[in-house]
C-alpha cells in the first residue's frame, strides 16, 4: 500500500503543490465539484505581503468547497466571470490578502454592512478598494484544486485539516502548526478601522 492510498492528505498535497492556473483561466479547468484549493504565488509577491519564502510546493492558503469549487472559490473570492464582483466582507481568504496588502492598495477597513455595523473581525472594504484588490489578485495569484474523490472515507474537513498541520500556509489562521501573528495583527488593524468607521 502506497502512502497516498493510506492518508488522502498525501494525494491532496500532490495536486495542490501548484502553480495550479491563472484566475483568469481557472475557470476552464476547475470542476463543478467539492474539493479543496491552494492559493499560489511567486517568491516576488512573498515578499512583498511580507511573508518568508518557503518551499515552492507551499502555497499561501489552502480551502475547501463542501458544494462547488468554482461556485466557492472563483466566484466569492476572485470574481472570475465577467461583471461578477466579490465582496471581502464575506471572504476570509480577502480580508488576509486586504491586511497585508493595506499600505500598498491603500485599503482600509469599513463594516461589511454598513446599514447594520457588527461583527467587526469581518471587515469588508469600499466598492473600489474591493476592485483594486481583486485586479491584484487576478494578476498575482494562481489555483490548484484537489477535487474530492469518490469514496472518500475521510471528511473533506479531515483531508483539510491534515493538509494545514502538514504545510502551515501562511494565509490560514485555524489548524496550522504556528498561525501567523503578523497577519492576526494586520486583520486587527482593519478591523479597528471599520470599527472607526461605525
Amino acid at each position: 500500500m502506497n502512502p497516498s492510498e493510506m492518508d488522502p492528505a498525501v494525494e491532496a498535497m500532490r495536486a495542490l503543490a501548484g502553480p495550479g492556473h491563472t484566475i483568469p483561466d481557472a475557470a476552464d479547468h476547475i470542476p463543478n465539484a467539492p474539493g479543496l484549493y491552494a492559493v499560489h504565488t511567486e517568491s516576488a509577491i512573498w515578499r512583498m505581503l511580507g511573508l518568508d519564502e518557503r518551499d515552492p510546493e507551499i502555497p499561501l492558503y489552502v480551502g475547501k468547497s463542501e458544494d462547488d469549487l468554482v461556485t466557492r472559490d472563483l466566484k466569492t473570492h476572485f470574481a472570475i466571470e465577467r461583471g461578477e464582483r466579490s465582496t471581502t466582507g464575506s471572504s476570509t481568504v480577502r480580508r488576509s490578502f486586504a491586511a497585508l496588502l493595506r499600505e500598498p492598495l491603500e485599503l482600509s477597513g469599513v463594516p461589511r454592512n454598513k446599514s447594520k455595523p457588527g461583527h467587526f473581525a469581518n471587515y469588508g472594504l469600499e466598492r473600489d478598494a474591493d476592485d483594486r484588490l481583486t485586479d491584484w489578485m487576478q494578476k498575482h495569484l494562481t489555483i490548484a484544486v484537489w477535487p474530492k474523490p469518490a469514496g472518500l472515507d475521510l471528511t473533506l474537513a479531515e483531508v483539510e485539516k491534515r493538509v494545514l498541520r502538514r504545510w502551515g500556509p501562511p494565509l490560514n489562521l485555524t489548524h496550522v502548526p504556528a498561525p501567523l501573528q503578523q497577519l492576526r495583527s494586520a486583520r486587527a488593524v482593519l478591523a479597528a478601522e471599520a470599527r472607526a468607521w461605525a
